[in-house]
């Protein structure tokens, strides 16, 4: 079993509160646990970058900052998520988490998938991007045939779930062949479901690079010191 200290552990989380119920002051206490807990980074909904609806801005230190678009069914127009994810950005995001449009893979469009994503590609240049797949809701070969949109799209990373999709978040078996069909050119993050240290371990021997997570302190108790 793959051992990490909580400093490296940390290190893998983007610790997430995108709960629609969520108040600027939820938002500014995850970003005062998350660099309390050394979290690699926060995820909030796109219209709390803003300043003006936080109230002020964010006190991040070394956390970076991460948002989503097209978020959480991904039956947006392109340009929409494109212009979100600009915006996004233009708040100061680090990275955009961008949800697909899962109906047009499982047709089997995937040109319709990979132009999608290449829409917020070009859009944010700059911006690390992460193409959440919602692989619980996908079979092997559209697991596949995702991840290969994504590399396509020239996107950073593949990420297994919303984490509000009734067929479940993250799997080791999702997380596995995403790992196996991108190799080393693209990191992969799960996300949805993962509650406690042993699972967020299993995520990592499975080939995660970054874990979601909203629950980061429990998770973290099971590591090192």
């Amino acid at each position: 079993m793959t051992t990490l200290s909580r400093a490296e552990l940390a290190q893998y989380v983007d610790h997430t509160l995108l709960k629609p119920e969520a108040t600027p002051a939820d938002v500014q206490a995850l970003a005062a646990e998350a660099r309390e807990l050394g979290a690699y980074s926060i995820c909030i909904s796109p219209n709390m970058l803003n300043p003006a609806v936080l109230g002020g801005e964010l006190e991040l230190g070394e956390v970076k900052l991460a948002t989503v678009c097209g978020f959480p069914s991904g039956k947006h127009e392109s340009q929409i998520k494109a212009a979100e994810a600009a915006k996004a950005v233009e708040h100061g995001a680090d990275e955009v988490d961008m949800v697909i449009d899962i109906g047009a893979l499982k047709s089997g469009n995937t040109d319709a998938v990979t132009a999608d994503i290449r829409a917020v590609r070009e859009a944010i240049p700059s911006a690390i991007l992460k193409v959440i797949i919602e692989a619980a809701a996908l079979t092997d070969d559209e697991i596949v045939a995702a991840c290969r949109a994504a590399e396509a799209a020239m996107a950073d990373f593949v990420k297994t779930s919303t984490g509000f999709h009734p067929a479940g978040g993250a799997s080791v078996e999702a997380v596995r062949l995403m790992r196996e069909t991108v190799g080393d050119r693209l990191g992969v993050k799960a996300s949805g479901g993962i509650r406690d240290h042993a699972t967020a371990i299993a995520m990592i021997e499975a080939g995660a690079s970054r874990l979601g997570l909203s629950g980061t302190a429990k998770v973290l108790e099971g590591a090192t010191d």
